[in-house]
């Protein structure tokens, strides 16, 4: 129960801020500048936390020379489903918007020429623009989070490389990263009182059919979530071991499943998840590598919500229309982004916003989807990180 407090918390305080913008309309924007402190906070938080958490993470991983020998696979692996739980989850909001009577339907998608010609140019130029900066200080700006996820990536890889003369830096990535998450999680505490005023604002203004969106919203990510749990899981199981193998997966993920939902927390559940991946007969040195490499890569329930939450904008503004392969790749990039720790923050909304370029306070309307959804797709996250060990285990044994 103490795992659901701060989810309770914020969603009560949620509530509590649109129930007063629904008494007093337009009047209760008096309180608005409450969550605005707050999310001026969070934006420069955001920097730092993804510069710590992503070079860290970076630096651990190639150190980690058992990790190399099945780690081009479990990308390969990881990303596949990824790709399916996004198209999957896209193409149920293409058939219902949970935005409802704010868009009957998506706008059109554009063609590559326009799309191109919104990047400012050609495909090289377009990628130019997405993924690097010219100067350092522009890093600096929640506005260009794909670049500093980058930098912050190489400068990782960097300090490996180093050996021994990487290793003071390494603990001061390790010791910035902890602050930093530990500034974000005591920041938390205050989001129900702040994001309440907020959400004041903007039932005041907007009226109570926002809140419809949110229950489409959660009601949509649920039938997502059956049909990757129940239906897309199997058949990956089937592909990969036969129907022998699908009864074994279903006898063993009902412990890490329960920690799962109990503890909101993809990272509680490593220990669970590697010992029913051994269950399941996935080699060991397997297990232990592809496990804890899906929690920071492997997240099909956080690519889902972020395909939601990037419809939501897209839908929400308006916006010109986004293709498939476009809302899909800015979902599987804000998944990489989202920390394995209950309620982590705005970081991966801070990014749609950016990527989608609208304004970042819109942050905050989409962290209520990402609080309503953190279960099921915690749930998924989890379970979809022990196909993706069987794959694993499957691709490594064949290349034997």
């Amino acid at each position: 129960m103490r795992s659901y407090i701060q989810t309770l918390l914020l969603l009560l305080g949620v509530a509590a801020g649109a129930a007063c913008g629904a008494f007093f309309g337009p009047a209760a924007g008096v309180v608005k500048p409450v969550g605005e402190i707050f999310l001026n906070l969070t934006f420069v938080l955001v920097v730092p936390v993804v510069f710590f958490s992503v070079a860290y993470s970076v630096c651990k991983l190639t150190k980690e020379r058992k990790v190399w020998r099945v780690l081009s696979r479990s990308v390969l692996v990881f990303l596949a489903g990824s790709v399916v739980a996004g198209v999957v989850t896209w193409i149920l909001c293409e058939f219902w918007n949970p935005l409802g009577g704010f868009a009957t339907k998506l706008p059109p998608e554009r063609t590559w020429a326009e799309g191109a010609a919104i990047g400012g140019g050609d495909l090289l130029k377009t990628i130019q623009n997405m993924f690097t900066v010219n100067d350092f200080h522009l890093l600096l700006s929640k506005d260009n989070l794909v670049p500093l996820i980058v930098f912050s990536a190489l400068f990782g890889a960097a300090v490996s490389l180093c050996g021994e003369k990487g290793e003071p830096m390494e603990k001061f990535l390790k010791s910035g990263m902890d602050v930093v998450m530990e500034f974000m999680k005591s920041l938390m505490y205050a989001a129900p009182v702040c994001l309440g005023c907020y959400f004041a604002d903007l039932i005041g203004g907007l009226g109570g059919q926002i809140v419809s969106s949110y229950v489409r919203s959660l009601l949509l990510y649920l039938a997502v979530t059956g049909i990757l749990f129940f239906g897309v899981n199997s058949i990956y199981i089937i592909m990969a071991g036969g129907k022998d193998r699908l009864v074994s997966y279903w006898r063993s993920i009902t412990e890490p499943s329960l920690l799962a939902v109990a503890t909101c927390s993809s990272a509680a559940t490593i220990p669970a998840s590697i010992k029913s991946a051994k269950r399941m007969g996935v080699d060991e040195s397997v297990a232990e590598s592809v496990i804890p490499l899906g929690i920071n890569l492997n997240k099909d329930g956080s690519v889902a919500s972020s395909v939601l939450k990037a419809v939501f904008v897209v839908s929400f503004y308006g916006l010109g229309g986004y293709s498939c392969a476009e809302i899909v790749g800015i979902a599987i990039l804000a998944s990489l982004v989202v920390g394995a720790i209950p309620v982590g923050g705005m970081t991966a909304e801070i990014l749609i916003c950016s990527l989608l370029g609208v304004d970042a306070e819109f942050a905050a309307t989409l962290l209520v989807i990402s609080t309503l959804v953190d279960i099921p797709a915690t749930l998924l996250n989890t379970t979809d990180n022990l196909v993706s060990a069987v794959w694993v285990d499957k691709l490594c044994r064949r290349a034997r």
